[in-house]
């Protein structure tokens, strides 16, 4: 299979705020991802698509969006055939600029798998808990694991020194994670280019 032909995977950045943990997630994911032969990868950042708070008169289900940011969003969205999601955990939830990103398309999100490294208190698992029920509203496949960076791990990375490497269990939540999402990818890509 060569490189084009491979299951082409977005690491979206959740987050946008100055002064953000994201990056250093999604570097880190992106780099062992892109270690893999059975899918190709690359970083999708949200604030190279400033979409502001949801306003369009119609769902994206029912009608094209007239926002020129999100219009390149879901361009780039129909680019890929999965999503691994880099999300923070604010307020129990996921961050209000992610949620309005999946507000703002919703063709393009269908029929392909979606997975999640979070970081915060517990994980961020109660915002990946979230997002799993808004990704299979837009008819999206969560695959079932996830990486779940907790606070000992994330308050090491951000605030005292240490690495990723320092963390050697969630290398091997990623390669689960990124297992899964190879799997779904090729298996969905290949349903999606039958029709």
């Amino acid at each position: 299979m060569t490189i084009s032909q491979l299951p082409h995977i977005g690491i979206v950045i959740g987050s946008t705020r100055e002064g953000r943990f994201a990056d250093k997630p999604a570097q880190w994911f992106h780099g062992i991802a892109s270690q893999r032969t059975d899918v190709s990868a690359e970083l999708v950042d949200l604030r190279d698509y400033p979409m502001p708070f949801f306003d369009e008169p119609l769902s994206p289900a029912w009608a094209p969006v007239k926002n020129e940011a999100a219009q390149r969003w879901a361009q780039k969205l129909a680019t890929l055939d999965g999503l691994v999601v880099i999300t923070a955990e604010y307020n129990h939830g996921p961050t209000a600029v992610l949620k309005n990103a999946f507000d703002y398309a919703y063709k393009e999100f269908a029929r392909k798998p979606i997975g999640f490294v979070g970081y915060g208190g517990v994980g961020a698992a109660r915002a990946v808990e979230q997002l799993r029920l808004v990704a299979t509203e837009v008819q999206m496949a969560p695959v079932r694991n996830a990486v779940h960076i907790g606070m000992a791990e994330f308050m090491g990375i951000w605030r005292e020194g240490k690495a990723f490497t320092d963390y050697p269990h969630l290398a091997q939540s990623a390669s689960g994670l990124l297992d899964d999402m190879a799997w779904w990818a090729k298996a969905l890509k290949t349903a999606r280019e039958a029709v």
